[in-house]
């Protein structure tokens, strides 16, 4: 071994880890950049009460503080005088034609900074204009000066130094997932969480007994990753930073949720708890870990195809200052930001730095904060080469990915399109992601409003979408990698959906423009709630039910909205990512006055659970057989009812036959597999609530059904033959057959 005197000396600092990391054994901080093209950089730190004037500034030297792209330097802490922010300057070509913006006079942020401080002058505007922005653009955090929970562990003398983490739960058969907006979930007083928790991390946890009643095993968030809080982007798809929690979502001391994130550092780098301020990230772990101990897994959107600088004349906040060419795709010979993402930018996903970036986010949150999967906004950027040209045959960062994923025991999902490129199925080049399937959401749509000629769509669809990943040997998908879906936080909710045949997106400011045109939507008669008749409303509960049995029913993995299953209204806005208020915070009055809805929801999620030959990992296969009315299937273009035979006997499941009429008349379905005696009525949405599905719990009794309640459930009708209602859906069950 080495003595300590042969090493090479360290005072000048490392190029790894980028960021800013503490160092106990010799009491600094290491900080490191990356930068390609800047010819100075200038390392600022600053008091939290003084966020404009740093009380230590480093010039760094490039022929002693760097090493490749990499500025680096390390300060003890003994000359920090109590600094607990950090920024920097960078200078170099401003040549945006040559893809260069560099502008000394920015101050700019640390894109792997943990904690981010937005001063009191924080400013947008000021940071999109020419000019200085001290004082007015965000900072980073210095670090505690104690290890971090992994390097705790790695230090630890015992077991008893790190407490264990709560087992993340994971799911199977039973894979629920429920998305859901952290503020929008809970901000409504009608929420009924206390009043400091409305719209936070700490408000979903009030309501983890609802989640567990209601049987989601999976929460999916909206991104929570800290995005700008004067964007205007309520969704939260305009990230400013990958690594730090969104500081609005953390419970203000003493007060309601903060509004636009405020400073989250707490009081000097010596205690870091002198001035109690909100901890988004303490809060974050603690949601996660009361979830995990609810058997509930948790899922992030994460957006890494764009950044909230926006395009030219957008703000300069961190990488369009750091390194414009490299974090972004530009048009060759003019600079010119690409846009595959609607978003004014696109980021360079091809780029070994800009690669590393995502590779580091998704490792932190999944070793720092426990997170189980990852939704990877518009994931075809990471096709785009270094040019901004699909590339589907290997690109670098899908396989890095999916390395990560596998070490870490993440589930990745994909949502394999952007503006230009579509890869849903095995046209996106990852053979183990999950993926959203629009298709699904699109001729489930289409189907249940009563066009004509999808019936077999519909059968591709409930079957696993086996045309998009393909049940071949060589190919071998499975179906639970079909994210199916029929609503989402993109496109009308599930009442609107059935409520409005037009958009009505005026509030968002853009003359009714944005938002999709398509929506497969269906009024059932009357263009939203004002003057529609009884009819009409109870047409709607019923095509709502009749999504949610579909989607149950379907072989995939399922999800749906919040607030779906009380029928919450967006007033047939298909596109609120703008909208902070009523119109997209949950109305949880409709809870008790859709009761029955609820209800039904709750049964069809504890029906699926019940029945692993419904989710399972293989397609079905030999086990399913299609039916017509009577006969074989009716597959043509009139055509809008199918039945279909699912055996359990397999998975040792009980038997399914599932009659689906979306016709404007009543069909009677003869029942074409075993005697009408062997079957029972458990699902039919034409019926009142609680007549519309079974309770297998026998209500008052808390204990199983009883035998008069069975016999109730029987087929009784002539010959075995089942009359379905209009625009209807009944689901028989036969007890397992030995």
């Amino acid at each position: 071994m080495p003595s300590a005197s042969s090493r090479w000396p360290d005072d000048t600092g490392t190029p790894a880890p980028l960021g800013v990391t503490y160092l106990p054994d010799s009491d600094t901080y290491n900080f490191a950049l990356y930068s390609t093209y800047a010819s100075r950089v200038i390392l600022h730190l600053y008091r939290r009460e003084d966020p404009v004037c740093p009380v230590l500034s480093v010039t760094l030297d490039p022929r002693v503080h760097k090493s490749g792209r990499v500025w680096h330097c390390r300060i003890p802490v003994t000359t920090i005088n109590d600094a607990v922010l950090y920024g920097y300057q960078l200078d170099g070509p401003f040549n945006p034609a040559a893809g260069h913006r560099f502008d000394s006079e920015k101050v700019l942020l640390d894109p792997y900074a943990r904690t981010i401080f937005f001063p009191p002058a924080y400013s947008r505007e000021a940071c999109s204009q020419p000019g200085s922005t001290a004082g007015r653009a965000p900072l980073g955090v210095l670090p505690p000066r104690q290890p971090t929970s992994n390097q705790a562990k790695e230090r630890a003398d015992g077991p008893a130094a790190c407490p264990a983490p709560t087992t993340a739960p994971r799911h199977g058969h039973d894979t629920i997932i429920y998305e859901m907006h952290v503020r929008g979930f809970t901000m409504r007083p009608n929420s009924g969480v206390t009043p400091q928790t409305r719209g936070t991390f700490h408000g979903v946890i009030e309501k983890i007994p609802y989640l567990r009643d209601l049987g989601v095993t999976v929460v999916e968030l909206l991104p929570v990753q800290q995005f700008d809080p004067l964007e205007d982007n309520y969704w939260g798809y305009m990230t400013l930073n990958f690594f730090a929690p969104h500081a609005g979502y953390a419970a203000a001391t003493g007060g309601a949720a903060t509004e636009t994130g405020a400073a989250v550092e707490t009081g000097s780098a010596e205690s870091h708890t002198a001035v109690p301020q909100p901890d988004p990230a303490a809060d974050f772990k603690a949601m996660v870990d009361a979830l995990h101990k609810a058997g509930i897994e948790v899922w992030l959107d994460v957006v890494y195809n764009h950044t909230s600088e926006a395009h030219d004349p957008g703000p300069t906040y961190c990488y369009r200052g750091l390194d414009n060419k490299t974090y972004y795709l530009l048009e060759p010979g003019t600079g010119a930001y690409q846009d595959h993402t609607g978003c004014g930018n696109t980021l360079r996903t091809a780029h070994p730095a800009v690669r590393t970036l995502i590779l580091q986010s998704v490792r932190h949150w999944a070793e720092e904060y426990s997170i189980d999967g990852f939704r990877f906004d518009l994931a075809s950027v990471f096709t785009r080469d270094l040019t901004g040209k699909v590339n589907t045959r290997d690109p670098a960062i899908i396989a890095e990915l999916s390395t990560l994923g596998y070490q870490h025991d993440l589930v990745m999902v994909a949502e394999a399109w952007d503006l230009a490129a579509y890869q849903l199925g095995r046209g996106f080049p990852s053979f183990s992601w999950r993926q959203w399937n629009g298709r699904f959401r699109d001729d489930l749509r289409a189907f249940v409003r009563g066009d004509p000629g999808m019936v077999p769509c519909l059968i591709r669809r409930l079957y696993g979408s086996d045309d998009l990943f393909p049940d071949t040997p060589a190919e071998a998908y499975r179906p639970f990698q079909s994210i199916n879906f029929v609503t989402s936080h993109d496109g009308f909710c599930l009442y609107d959906l059935v409520s409005y045949n037009q958009k009505r997106n005026l509030a968002n400011g853009h003359d009714n423009t944005d938002g999709s045109n398509e929506n497969f939507s269906w009024n059932c008669g009357h263009e939203g709630d004002e003057g529609a008749a009884p009819e009409v409303l109870a047409l709607r509960r019923r095509q709502a039910k009749n999504f949610f049995c579909l989607l149950m029913l379907a072989a995939g993995t399922p999800q749906f909205s919040a607030g779906d299953e009380f029928l919450n209204t967006q007033g047939g806005n298909n596109n609120p990512y703008n909208q902070d208020n009523e119109t997209t915070w949950l109305d949880w009055d409709l809870l008790q006055r859709n009761a029955d809805v609820h209800r039904f929801f709750r049964l069809m999620i504890a029906f699926r659970k019940r029945h692993p030959s419904l989710g399972r990992n293989h397609f079905w296969r030999e086990d399913v057989r299609w039916f017509g009315v009577e006969g074989e299937p009716d597959l043509s273009w009139c055509s809008r009812s199918v039945a279909f035979f699912l055996s359990g006997a397999s998975l040792g499941d009980d038997d399914l036959y599932v009659m689906i009429n979306a016709w404007e008349e009543d069909l009677e379905f003869e029942v074409q597999v075993g005697e009408p005696a062997e079957w029972q009525r458990v699902v039919d949405t034409a019926q009142p609530s609680p007549q519309d599905i079974v309770d297998p719990v026998a209500p008052g009794t808390g204990t199983g059904a009883t035998d008069t309640d069975k016999a109730n459930w029987k087929i009784t009708e002539g010959k075995g033959r089942i009359l379905v209602r209009t625009r209807s859906i009944v689901v028989l069950e036969r007890e397992r057959q030995l």
